[in-house]
């Protein structure tokens, strides 16, 4: 006969509360069910996914059965699983909305990720609230206001310096959730309406059409070309590698990645990029310590180089730069590998200190794209079918490649390889201790958060023969913890090496136990509170623009609640007869072409005019505010 019983450690004290505000997050993105399981073993803390309609990735849906089965691995690690229902609404959505979240409550999910102040006003379940980055979080009165309507964590802007963010994070208990790394909207986010002026595809709806990433022409008021053929609003990927630190100095504790479209290698890669930053920081800073459970393990070197981006910035966090665009693509280009030093009939020479590899990618760009038309592409792409050294064989060699191009990798065939195999592990350290007790044995599997399982089995007791070799057995038998989720870091059985115990015996203690030791895990589990909602608290405006992003009677009612008398439709709704800014930008072309009034004397901030195709935008400069404004008609009208 055998039995199982497992224990929870004591409920936590003021001391562990008050220690959740050391505690960091790094929080991956997961495009699937699998996504999020290997952001998780990757190093992940929290994923964030989305749910079966309404989320601001609308070809990055879930249904609720797969994430139910994410939330159960997760909490396995005390990782936490939210859920994306981040567009603004409808009325005729708000019902389905309303249903999908209670579903996802009751799938186990620890948060829900909202754009749309509606959903406030609806019969939720209790669920903690996570603000949106399409709220557009960029001040201290928003945050603070969103903390009193119930929002636990607050996504800031992407465009704050670290003054900022510090000047938020000291001044409201919401946890501070803040972007690491991947795409930067050239927008303000929330604050983009070109898609759907020109493309009837909303980004607040989850359907962005990325017409930042097309090739533009600049030009003065008075006709002077500045720019041609160029990808004017098109940024570089984020990249907070360096300013990690700083970003915890400042108040930040949710490090967040973007990505829920990127493919499986780049969220292994650059989520175990970040957790091993993350853990040298945390190993040398006292008190600090991650939000889940469990030590990663890759089977790599993480370069996040190496995945998809658009060659990398810190953006605003050191103030205003130079490098925040690439104007020449928009596509991934990879790390520049060298130059062409030969071309022949099937083979090219390139001088380089890199090792290639047979099915490597390479990209350059076309010498002849300055004249080419908006519509060509100018970035050529050619494979390797053989690498012999820097002698490179393809298939067709390209005819506009030359020597002196400079060459880029944007796809490391041997790097892929490795990501494309189990690349990452994630275990939980336990001891282990095998006792006599009255009728046969007993034991106990704990891990190091307080948690335990125990198993006990009826047998009679033998003498051993060779006690040595009996405890040596015990040792292999118990240690064989490869397809669980632990490790053993102690044993303990010298009292019980006297006995003679069959292997069948041991495995199936060892097995009872790390059941049971996950059950308690399990069962320890607990979801992060809802948070009480002040419904008097006044917004800080008394009036809305379309810039409100109010979609629906329910989010109209709240903000009237909150003291707002004048409220205009979302922008999607089609009200907005006359030209308006479509976008609203940090990033000015003013300051990248030199032109800047507070950089150089004499300079008048007057408009520009951004020519995409046979469309013409104009350029209002915010000197005061340091902001671009991108004004055009709704073309929907």
């Amino acid at each position: 006969m055998s039995s199982v019983s497992y224990c929870n450690p004591k409920t936590m004290d003021d001391a562990s509360i008050s220690s959740l505000s050391q505690s960091i997050e790094l929080l991956a993105p997961a495009k699937n069910l699998e996504f999020g399981r290997q952001a998780i073993l990757h190093g992940a803390d929290a994923v964030y996914i989305g749910g079966p309609a309404f989320g601001a990735r609308a070809a990055a849906g879930n249904s609720i059965e797969d994430i139910a089965e994410l939330v159960e691995f997760a909490h396995l690690y005390h990782a936490q699983v939210f859920v994306a229902l981040n567009t603004i609404l409808s009325d005729a959505e708000l019902t389905q909305a309303q249903e999908i979240i209670w579903q996802i409550y009751e799938a186990g999910a620890d948060a829900l990720i909202v754009q749309d102040v509606g959903i406030l006003e609806l019969d939720l379940p209790p669920i903690a609230l996570h603000a949106s980055t399409q709220m557009d979080n960029r001040s201290i009165d928003k945050v603070k206001f969103l903390e009193r309507v119930g929002f636990s964590q607050v996504v800031l802007a992407r465009e704050l310096n670290l003054e900022q963010i510090n000047e938020i994070a000291s001044q409201t208990k919401a946890r501070i959730e803040f972007f690491i790394h991947g795409a930067l909207c050239v927008s303000y986010s929330g604050q983009c309406y070109i898609s759907h002026a020109f493309t009837n595809r909303s980004a607040n709806r989850g359907e962005c059409s990325q017409m930042c990433r097309l090739p533009c022409n600049l030009t003065t008021r008075q006709g002077e070309v500045l720019a041609e053929n160029q990808h004017l609003l098109s940024l570089k990927d984020n990249n907070q590698t360096a300013n990690l630190e700083a970003l915890i100095d400042a108040g930040v504790r949710s490090f967040k990645i973007e990505g829920r479209l990127k493919d499986l290698s780049y969220v292994k890669n650059v989520t175990a990029h970040y957790r091993q930053q993350l853990d040298a920081i945390i190993k040398r800073r006292e008190g600090f310590h991650f939000s889940s459970h469990g030590e990663c393990e890759h089977s790599f070197t993480p370069n996040p180089d190496k995945s998809f981006n658009r060659g990398k910035t810190d953006y605003f966090v050191n103030q205003r730069s130079h490098d925040i665009a690439d104007f020449r693509s928009p596509k991934y280009l990879g790390e520049v590998v060298g130059k062409v030093i030969k071309v022949a009939k099937d083979h090219l020479v390139i001088d380089s200190k890199v090792t290639f590899n047979n099915g490597d990618g390479l990209c350059y760009f076309d010498p002849k794209y300055q004249g080419a038309k908006l519509s060509d592409d100018k970035l050529r792409g050619v494979r390797i079918n053989r690498a012999q050294g820097n002698q490179l064989f393809v298939a067709k060699m390209p005819k506009d490649l030359k020597p002196g191009v400079v060459v880029y990798r944007n796809h490391d065939h041997s790097f892929e390889s490795v990501l494309s195999k189990d690349s990452g592990k994630r275990v939980l350290a336990v001891d282990m201790q095998l006792r006599e007790v009255n009728t046969g044995f007993n034991l106990t599997i704990s891990d190091k958060f307080g948690y335990q399982g125990s198993a006990s089995i009826e047998v009679e007791k033998i003498l051993a023969q060779d006690s040595a070799k009996t405890l040596a057995s015990i040792k292999k038998q118990l240690s064989k913890l490869g397809s669980t989720y632990f490790a053993l870091d102690d044993l303990d059985a010298l009292s019980v090496q006297q006995y003679f115990i069959p292997t069948s015996m041991l495995n199936k203690l060892r097995r009872d136990a790390v059941a049971a030791l996950l059950v308690a895990r399990h069962q320890g589990y607990r979801r992060p509170e809802a948070w009480r909602k002040d419904g008097n608290i006044p917004y800080s405006e008394r009036s809305l623009s379309y810039l409100g992003n109010v979609a629906n009677s329910q989010a109209k009612a709240f903000y009237q609640r909150h003291g707002v008398i004048q409220i205009e439709d979302a922008y999607e709704m089609n009200q907005v007869k006359q030209d308006a800014p479509l976008m609203i930008t940090k990033h000015c072309l003013r300051y990248s072409f030199n032109l800047c009034p507070k950089e150089v004397e004499g300079i008048k901030a007057e408009p520009m005019v951004l020519e995409m195709g046979r469309d013409k935008l104009k350029l209002i400069f915010d000197c005061l505010k340091c902001e671009m404004l991108v004004v055009g008609a709704n073309k929907q009208l």
